[in-house]
């Protein structure tokens, strides 16, 4: 029992039964699919329900009891595990309400808890006020349920078309409840409740809320009691009643009473329509093919007790209630008799059908007309239901056509009764008693019922035979085919009676005939045929009233008769200044000639209105002049209400534009309303007098209200602008003052007979404010005070009635002050949800002025321009400021707030709320308005609560579709579903502006985030909770989320597409914004899934709206982007794991298993689970679908073809039209365009124009519709470009924001290459439009680096290089197939997208990456293995796929080639560095120089190489202190490396020397202005991006002295030409090379400088040089020798700092500069400084070995003197101890060379023991301790605490490329070292064998200075120069001395130790053996050994 006795939290007496009507309403009003099987299943179970309708759940002890214990002992409540303590407050409410409804006590406590649930849908009301409304709904979603069910059967009257299986189904449930006796359950629930009774009970209980929750209980009774109705009334269309049901019916129609104005209220109406269904058999005569089957089933015609019980009951005496409503049955039941009468099966029923006239005739004694005309037609709902429209049309046509004889016995009596009135009121007696008014009330009704038609049904077209059309030849050919066939004979009957009537037609049913007429006449039709009636019946001779031929209802007779009033009352019309209006003539109008002339009025003015064509014959007539006879009756004396109906009947004249003109030039005529004021005039007249004077006196004002109605149509058809010229100022302004001033100003201070025609008056005079404001364009000759020439004198023109209107809407006006309180006084009756007379005109008139107010603000813009622009004195404010004024009724600024209320009335106002939101949005374009407006909004919290639920309640509104563009909204349903679609659509771009601007703004007000504390510190909840109100952001994710669960998706997406987009994109605002975006992201994760949720069902496929859903679907996938960034920074890696496979996972899913959803899937999985076979195929990834949904081909539209204008001035005028839309589309304007077209085809004069009109205005449609193609176009790319844009940054967050080891490598490569293909698939096909292809490319580029990455870092770990399958986890195929799409995607840009190929590029150099071979350590051991193993070695994976590429490269010819050279040589910087890129890789790994073989022969090379000289003065202006841009710079290093590549080879390099390179680069003279280097050091760029001037200087040089370096090397066999031209290049620029030869301060740049310089000097300035330059004269010659020897000089200089002096001093230095990198910096200095070295010692030794090959006759560089240099301890370097400082200032001593040896050789063992520690750590990286692996990665990674951060596996990877580093920099080292012991031994040797073998010492006597002499001869002659004949020679080295040799050989002796020997044998043997000099250290260690121990000569 306990189970049983669980609580619903979602209360059985309301959940379930939501769940059923939506369930029902699917299936039947909106036909979702698989609805059948759901229905099926919600009838079932909710059966009980139907059977026993609307009965409770019976209270019980055992409840009453388990309910009372819930607050000690708890309940348990379905669906949550244990029991809940509930409070006691709650369960005292729960027996109130269970004794109130008379419910069970568990159903009442469920009730409650589902209130309090819901209780954020209805802010202001408790949980016990929404149970009560809960409650009541429960039971309307039983009664609509019902209805719905029933109305879908299938039956007689009506079918809603839906599929068999459903109608079977609905049928066969129905039948069943109503043999369960649902009729008589229906008739008592009807009698039983009771609004009045039910509110007594609530108010008792204290059971109601405010007002509007009074008016929604009572809405929801009373609609649950018409539903009900409704549901018999619906089942009696379509089927039968059984006998007792139909007697129960007339039972419970007895007692039935009236309203009090006669009418019977809806649910009564609806079922004595049921009752006359049930007597209906008038479908007999229809032919349905049915219709056999439909005679079965009718107890009428086959059970003869059913008959014969409803006649004993119809006939029998007792009076009903309502004697009429008896009648209405008798004369429906006679009817039928009639028919049963002359119908086959009627026979066996003749003693009832006899009885058919008797019954009649009870019906008509009952005053039955009359009742249908007060009963049934006065009630309000009759016209809102198409089936009682006909049941009464068939009752009235049928009386007519079936009783013939009643109709001619009505009509005698008439006319017997005619006479009896005559009689008396010649003689003045009483009227007769007995009158009987059958027959014109029988007119009544007709006219009555058939003046409305709200469902354009035109049933009054049966009352006229289409005969006479064929002797009205005016009539269009359309109905002559119809008239040829014979018509019904029922409508002959009709049109007979239409046209007896109206002969001979007795006095008093003259009146009763016209308004017949006037109902007949309603529509275009039935007008057309009245028209022709009242034209035949007219004789054209009459003369006088009483003509004997003439009809008196004929044109001819009426308009004679106006003619004659106007003549009689003419004749005294007196003098204006008289007052006539005070006392009206004596000869006036009767009551009853009132009464005439008003009905004709009323007919003429309904016969024109529908007929174009009446009203033109009519007006054209030259007789009858009605225009003018009106006209004149107007300024008689006649009473006030027939002047406003001849004024209603001229405005329906003036629907006709021609008519229009005309009208207002008699109007001004006549002075109806007086514009000119005669001389001598004392007072006004006219219209004015009238209405201050007669109206407001009796307190009627119906002639303004016409006069106002007339002047609204005329302003619609013109507005002419010199109406009176002449007389007064031409213009309308008159009429406007008098309307704004005299009619609209005073209106709420008048009084009123009827309080309803206050707000009729205010409706008619702002409908014509609107219509003028509407049309109105704000123009600049509207400022411009122009004037008119009036009487002789110039007076100012009057402006525009628009402008005039603009002006008092931007000005604090008496008319703006009462639009706004008239919106205020609005605002506070609709508060009060009462009804109160003139409720529909108190609602149009607040509508009209929301919009003038809309439209002022929409126009001000412009307005204020064209005003400031024409300095006219106007002041006028802005609008919106003015709205913030304060309101003289509250005294507070309230009005916007007032707008805004507008909204909390959508349900029931729904253009007032979205005239409101359109208000609000342009306001919030204002910033700062907005923060006021939160201030106003937040003021008043119950405002405020207000104001929030109204824009939920907008946002919520379930009605809300969206319609097409031209819409039909001839439903009214549609047009208002469309309203409150636009209405949300207005606030939603309201929120998406107010959060582009400052916080507080309305938006964040408005979605629940925090105004008055910092946004980011909001906590969303969902509504309810921690008592937080339901918000629009709740509002839009409910509207979101509907249908997310189910298989279909979202349904908004479906449904409204436009809806859906804006939404979405309000989501992605708050999550982008950084303030709101930490709480919206929380909330949207936490509480609602939200985004998991949504993106499974991407892609949104939308045929009708491409569009749309592309939007919708990239403000999703960029809020996903968002989402997977910060799940990824914040470490939630489930989540982000979650979307991560959602988005990238080819497995299928197993979701949506919802209930009746499984089906079949599941059986199968499990039988293919039983079988042992997996069947699931791979799924296509959900970011590949989503990018299949974005189609990249756009049909453009054709060009135009034009046969009258011209096209280049038509496009012109459209591009003048374009602005940009809020979406940031560049769209046209078609109304604008529209506008200046139609200016232009006006502006055509002579006849030839107006016969081409109808053409030009064919081209002018084509033209604009071109237009609105185009538009469409545009928008649809930019959608696309939208959709590309996000998909691309959902991709790129994917692989680079999210944790790489969430996606594995192997998966990575393949999605990657998944991307890559279908990219290039869809923007490669002939189709795709080329404005989507730079972000195609863009996505390339990604995709191609994280794919170069992802493969990079796999083999770095290791993987695959063994891999058999080829390079990676991806295959080679796969990589050559992205190849050829990249190389095709390159080759279809063509000449154009420069820069689009950029990225293409990019991408291309990062797939030529992945077949780069990393760096391998250098372990000195590779150059052991034989020359042959290398050869035979097997191809490895990095060259076979670099084959591979370029095979496919050059498969694809000059036509690449073409492409990439053209853009390396000339476009876009970017475009051409990353081309310039492109080329060096190429040519790097092209072995067959098939590239630099086209680059040479197509002259792309020489333009490069001649661009230099270009580029030199972009260059000049880099070294300024403060740089331009850098462009240059780089696009000069990207051509130098490029260039350098080319040199690589020796075919290129001499392809560069013929092209002119050095030649070029001679000319540049940037290389001479070296910067000062310590003027700038203040002017650093603080962010490091911008290097300092001498490091650009560096950036310069640098790159030349290289490319000079490569190409001296790649020249061996021309080495001379190039050295020779390099050497020029060195001498031209020999100032500044010797500067920096000079250096003082070594930083590193400076040592990169020298290390280069030094190469290309010891490559470059020998003596031997110069020989090869040809005939060179001797001065040049000389001047070359000079530059020589100063370089050799500055060389020595350089080495003797290097080696010794300043060694030490710079490696410290670089350690204090940048303490963090020291270790970096301080290798990177030693390579540089042994690299000068070892270049030096190469210079040293080849001037040795050039002067000659004998020591003999060798040169000396260095002075004999073995001390080493003393700078070691930072002393004063001095490089000789024993002679004279300035003698040997020049020369270095040769003790430099021994002293660099030894440190040379020191440094080879620190390095060599260093490279075999890094080897080791190398060879066991997995075991070294985290610290050392940290220390390693430090270098490498940027910023403190990065080592942190990355993983162990990044760490390790890190470590290892450090470990790479360090052994190939210890490797580069080992070798400079050992070359340079080598080549210090050789220089060595070479000077010890001159010095001590061959020198022959000098005597000191022999001069007085001995030192200074010897040294200035072996300066002086050449000897450095080595270019001495020896005999000079001798005479100069004959100055050594004896003792200096002697010195020099003690000191080598004992610097050249045995333990430098052995240490030099050692290097040979670590070392040298390795590489090819073997034995060379040992040869010289020997001879040099052999040297020095040689006994003294």
């Amino acid at each position: 029992m306990a189970a049983q006795m669980a609580v619903n939290s979602g209360a059985s007496l309301w959940g379930p039964l939501k769940e059923l009507w939506e369930t029902v309403d699917g299936a039947v009003l909106r036909r979702q699919p698989e609805s059948v099987h759901l229905l099926d299943l919600q009838l079932k179970k909710h059966k009980p329900h139907f059977l026993s309708l609307y009965k409770n759940p019976p209270k019980s002890a055992e409840q009453r009891e388990k309910v009372r214990k819930a607050s000690t002992e708890g309940i348990a409540i379905q669906g949550q595990q244990g029991s809940r303590l509930l409070p006691e407050q709650l369960l005292s409410e729960a027996f109130i309400l269970s004794d109130l409804f008379d419910i069970g006590e568990l159903a009442a406590l469920e009730l409650l808890l589902a209130g309090e649930q819901q209780q954020p849908h209805f802010p202001g009301l408790t949980r016990g006020l929404v149970a009560v409304l809960l409650y009541w709904d429960g039971k309307l979603c039983v009664a609509n349920s019902l209805r719905t069910l029933i109305q879908s059967r299938h039956g007689k009257t009506f079918t809603l078309d839906l599929s068999g299986e459903l109608v079977a189904l609905t049928t066969r449930f129905t039948d069943e409840l109503m043999i369960q006796g649902l009729t008589k359950r229906i008739l008592t629930l009807v009698s039983e409740i009771n609004v009045t009774r039910e509110f007594e009970r609530l108010q008792k209980e204290r059971g109601l809320g405010n007002e509007k929750h009074r008016k929604e209980v009572s809405d929801l009774i009373k609609e649950s009691r018409q539903a009900l109705a409704d549901s018999l009334f619906s089942w009696t269309c379509q089927s039968p009643l059984s006998k007792d049901d139909t007697l129960a019916l007339i039972g419970h129609l007895e007692t039935v009473t009236a309203q009090a104005d006669g009418s019977l209220d809806s649910v009564s109406l609806a079922l004595v329509m049921a009752l006359l269904y049930c007597l209906d058999v008038s479908f007999v005569e229809q032919g349905t093919e049915d219709r056999e089957d439909l005679i079965q089933t009718l107890p009428l015609l086959t059970e003869r007790q059913y008959v014969a019980a409803v006649h004993s009951r119809l006939m029998d005496g007792q009076p009903w209630k309502l004697s009429g409503l008896q009648a209405v049955c008798r004369l429906a039941w006679a009817l039928s008799l009639r028919v049963l009468s002359q119908l086959p099966q009627g026979c066996a029923l003749v003693e009832f059908t006899e009885a058919d006239e008797a019954v009649a005739d009870q019906a008509l004694l009952g005053d039955v007309f009359l009742f249908m005309k007060e009963g049934i037609l006065g009630c309000e709902s009759f016209a809102h239901e198409e089936f009682y429209i006909r049941r009464l049309h068939s009752l009235i046509t049928d009386f007519l056509a079936l009783m013939p004889m009643k109709v001619k016995q009505l009509r005698n009596r008439a006319d017997e009764d005619a006479r009896l009135v005559h009689m008396s009121l010649q003689m003045d007696s009483e009227l007769p008693s007995s009158l009987r008014k059958d027959l014109d009330h029988l007119m009544v009704l007709i006219g009555e019922f058939y003046s409305k038609d709200s469902f354009g049904l035109e049933l009054g077209l049966e009352f006229w035979c289409h005969t006479e059309s064929l002797q009205n030849t005016s009539l269009h050919g359309s109905y002559l085919g119809m008239a040829l066939q014979r018509p019904p004979h029922k409508q002959v009957v009709l049109s007979k009676f239409v046209r007896q009537m109206g002969d001979l037609l007795p006095s008093t049913l003259y009146v009763s005939y016209l308004r017949m007429l006037k109902g007949l006449a309603n529509g275009p039709q039935c007008a057309h045929y009245s028209f022709s009636l009242l034209k035949t019946n007219g004789a054209t001779h009459s003369d006088n009233i009483q003509g004997v031929s003439g009809s008196p209802v004929s044109w001819e007779h009426f308009f004679h008769s106006l003619m004659l009033y106007h003549e009689n009352l003419r004749r005294d019309f007196p003098n204006p200044d008289a007052s006539q209006y005070r006392h009206p003539s004596l000869r006036g109008i009767t009551q009853r000639e009132l009464e005439g002339l008003t009905s004709f009025l009323q007919l003429l003015t309904t016969i024109i209105t529908w007929s174009e064509n009446a009203r033109l014959a009519l007006c054209e007539h030259p007789q009858w002049t009605p225009v003018v006879v009106m006209l004149g009756l107007l300024q008689c004396s006649v009473p006030p209400i027939l002047k406003a109906e001849l004024l209603h009947c001229l405005a329906a004249f003036g629907k006709s534009p021609e008519v229009a003109a005309s009208l207002w030039q008699s109007l001004e005529y006549t002075q109806i309303l007086q514009t000119v004021r005669a001389p001598g005039q004392r007072q006004a007249a006219g219209i004015e007098v009238e209405l201050n004077e007669i109206e407001s006196s009796s307190e009627e004002y119906p002639l303004t209200r016409g006069f106002c109605h007339l002047i609204s149509t005329l302003v619609e058809s013109s507005l002419p602008v010199n109406l009176g010229a002449g007389l007064r100022v031409p213009g309308f302004q008159p009429y406007l003052n008098f309307l704004r001033d005299s009619v609209f100003l005073p209106f709420p201070t008048r009084a009123y007979r009827h309080p309803a025609e206050k707000w009729e008056v205010a409706d008619g005079v702002l409908e014509v404010f609107h219509k003028l404001l509407r049309e109105y364009e704000p123009q600049p000759s509207d400022f411009i005070q122009e004037v008119v020439e009036l009487q002789g004198e110039q007076v100012a023109a009057h402006k525009p009635p628009g402008h005039s209107i603009m002006f008092h809407l931007l000005n604090d006006s008496p008319m703006l002050a009462l639009c706004l309180s008239l919106l205020e006084e609005g605002v506070r009756q609709l508060d009060t949800y009462a009804p109160f007379p003139g409720k529909k005109h108190l609602e149009s008139a607040v509508l009209r002025c929301l919009c003038l107010l809309d439209l002022a603000l929409q126009k001000e813009v412009v307005f204020m321009d064209l005003l400031r622009e024409s300095q006219a004195s106007m002041l006028v404010s802005p609008l919106e400021q003015l709205l913030q004024g304060v309101s003289p009724q509250t005294r507070r600024a309230d009005h916007i707030v007032n707008i805004a209320r507008y909204l909390y009335h959508s349900s029931s106002n729904p253009e007032a709320a979205f005239q409101s939101a359109k208000i609000l949005r342009r306001i919030a374009n204002y910033p700062n308005i907005q923060t006021r407006l939160v201030g106003d909004f937040t003021h008043d919290q119950s405002v405020s609560e207000k104001l929030m639920a109204g824009f939920v309640e907008c946002l919520d509104s379930e009605e809300a579709e969206e319609g097409t563009e031209n819409g039909d909204d001839s439903n009214s349903q549609n047009k208002v579903a469309r309203i409150r679609h636009e209405t949300q659509i207005h606030m939603l771009n309201l929120l998406i502006t107010s959060l582009d601007l400052k916080t507080p703004n309305l938006a964040l007000y408005l979605l629940g985030y925090e105004v008055k504390k910092p946004v980011s510190s909001t906590n969303l909840q969902d509504p309810g909770v921690l008592g937080c109100p339901r918000s629009c952001l709740h509002a839009i994710l409910s509207l979101l989320q509907r249908g997310t669960e189910k298989r279909s998706g979202p349904v908004l997406t479906q449904q409204a597409p436009q809806l859906a987009e804006l939404c979405y994109q309000v989501i992605y605002q708050l999550c982008a914004c950084p303030d709101t975006s930490g709480p919206t992201m929380r909330y949207l994760r936490t509480s609602q899934d939200f985004l998991f949720s949504h993106l499974q069902h991407l892609p949104f496929i939308l045929p009708s709206n491409q569009i749309a859903a592309l939007s919708q679907m990239s403000w999703l996938m960029k809020t996903a982007a968002i989402e997977l960034r910060v799940t990824s920074l914040n470490r939630q890696r489930s989540h982000t794991q979650r979307l991560v496979s959602l988005l990238l996972d080819d497995q299928p899913h197993t979701q949506h298993t919802a209930d009746g959803e499984s089906g079949m899937e599941e059986e199968t999985r499990s039988v293919s689970g039983f079988l042992h076979f997996d069947t699931v195929s791979k799924v296509r990834r959900k970011l590949l679908s989503v990018l299949d949904a974005i189609d990249f081909s756009q049909d453009m539209p054709e060009l135009l073809q034009l046969d009258f204008f011209e096209r280049a001035q038509i496009e012109q005028v459209i591009s003048n039209c374009e602005h940009i839309n809020e979406q940031g589309h560049t769209v046209c304007n078609v109304k604008l365009l529209h506008r200046v077209l139609v200016a232009e085809v006006n502006a055509l004069q002579g006849m030839a124009a107006i016969g081409q009109r109808p053409l030009l205005m064919e081209e002018v449609n084509s033209i604009l519709q071109q237009v609105v193609e185009r538009n469409r176009v545009r928008q649809s790319l930019s959608a696309k470009r939208h959709a590309l844009r996000s998909w691309r940054s959902l991709v790129e967050t994917l692989l680079t924001a999210c944790p790489a080891d969430l996606i594995p490598a192997d998966d990575r490569q393949l999605i990657i290459r998944d991307l890559l293909l279908d990219l290039h698939e869809k923007v490669l096909s002939e189709e795709a439009a080329g404005e989507l292809m730079p972000i195609v490319a863009g996505a390339v580029f990604t995709l191609t680096a994280h794919l170069s990455q992802s493969v990079l870092s796999e083999q770095q770990q290791g993987a695959g290089l063994e891999a058999s399958s080829g390079f990676a986890s991806i295959a080679n195929s796969a990589l050559h197939l992205i190849l050829r799409k990249l190389l095709d995607f390159i080759l279809s840009t063509g000449g154009g997208y420069q820069r689009l190929r950029a990225h293409l590029y990019g991408s291309l150099l990062y797939y030529l990456q992945i077949a780069q071979k990393p760096e391998e350590p250098d372990t000195l051991q590779t150059a052991g293995k034989a020359m042959w193993e290398r050869l035979t070695a097997p191809e490895d994976g990095f060259s076979k796929l670099q084959r591979e590429n370029l095979s496919i490269i050059e498969s694809y010819g000059k036509a690449l080639m073409e492409v990439v050279c053209r853009d390396a040589c000339d476009g876009h910087e970017i475009s051409r560095m990353l081309a310039l890129a492109v080329l060096d890789r190429i040519l790097s790994i092209d072995r067959q120089n098939q590239w630099l073989v086209y680059v040479c022969n197509s002259g792309y090379l020489r333009s490069l190489v001649e661009s230099l000289r270009q580029d030199d003065a972009a260059l000049q202006n880099l070294l300024a202190p403060q740089p331009p841009l850098l462009k240059p710079l780089y696009i000069y290093e990207s051509k130098m490396a490029l260039l350098t590549r080319v040199a690589k080879t020796g075919q290129g390099a001499v392809e560069l020397l013929r092209c002119g390179l050095v030649a070029q680069l001679i000319e540049c003279q940037v290389f001479d202005m070296v910067p000062d280097s310590d003027a700038h050091r203040v002017m650093r760029d603080p962010s490091g991006f911008i290097p300092s001037p001498m490091d650009r200087y560096r950036q310069i040089l640098l790159p030349t002295l290289r490319l000079f370096q490569v190409i001296l090397t790649s020249t061996t066999m021309n080495h001379q030409q190039g050295a020779a031209q390099v050497l020029q290049w060195l001498i031209v620029h020999a100032d500044t090379i010797q500067s920096l030869l000079r250096c003082q301060e070594l930083s590193m740049g400076a040592l990169q400088e020298l290390s280069l310089l030094t190469g290309i000097i010891s490559k470059t300035a020998l003596p031997g040089a110069l020989e090869t330059g040809g005939e060179v004269n001797g001065a040049v010659l000389m001047e070359f020798q000079g530059h020589i020897i100063r370089f050799q000089r500055l060389c020595l200089t350089l080495l003797g700092r290097l080696a010794g002096s300043e060694r030490e001093r710079l490696l410290k230095q670089a350690e204090i500069a940048a303490p963090g990198d020291s270790a970096e910096r301080r290798e990177e200095m030693e390579v540089a400084m042994q690299q000068v070295c070892a270049n030096i010692m190469e210079y040293c030794q080849t001037l040795l070995l050039q002067s000659s090959a004998q020591a003999q006759f060798s040169i000396c560089l260095f002075s004999p003197s073995g001390s080493e240099p003393a700078g070691r301890d930072g002393g004063r370097t001095d490089l000789s101890s024993t002679l004279p400082s300035m003698a040997y200032s020049r020369a270095p001593s040769l003790g430099l060379v021994l002293y660099l040896l030894k440190n040379s050789a020191a440094d080879f063992f620190r390095f060599h023991q260093s490279h075999r520690q890094s080897l080791g750590k190398l060879q066991t990286l997995d075991q070294l301790p985290p610290e050392e692996l940290k220390e390693l990665c430090q270098g490498l990674v940027l910023g403190p605490g990065g080592v942190e951060k990355i993983s162990s596996v990044q760490r390790s990877l890190l470590a290892k490329r450090r470990l790479v580093q360090l052994i190939n920099n210890r490797a580069k080292l080992l070798s400079l070292c050992s070359y340079v012991i080598e080549t210090c031994l050789f220089v060595l040797w070479r000077h010890l064998e001159y010095y001590l073998l061959h020198c022959t010492p000098t005597d000191p006597k022999d001069s007085l200075m001995p030192g200074a002499s010897l040294y200035r001869s072996r300066l002086t002659d050449d000897s450095f120069g080595g270019l001495q004949a020896s005999g000079g020679r001798g005479i100069s080295l004959s100055r050594v001395s004896r003792q200096d040799l002697d010195l020099l050989k003690s000191d080598m002796a004992a610097g050249f130790g045995e333990a430098l020997q052995r240490k030099l044998l050692e290097v040979e043997g670590l070392y040298s053996q390795v590489r090819s000099r073997y034995t060379f250290i040992q040869a010289l260690v020997r001879r040099i050994r052999g040297l020095l121990r040689q006994p003294k000569s």
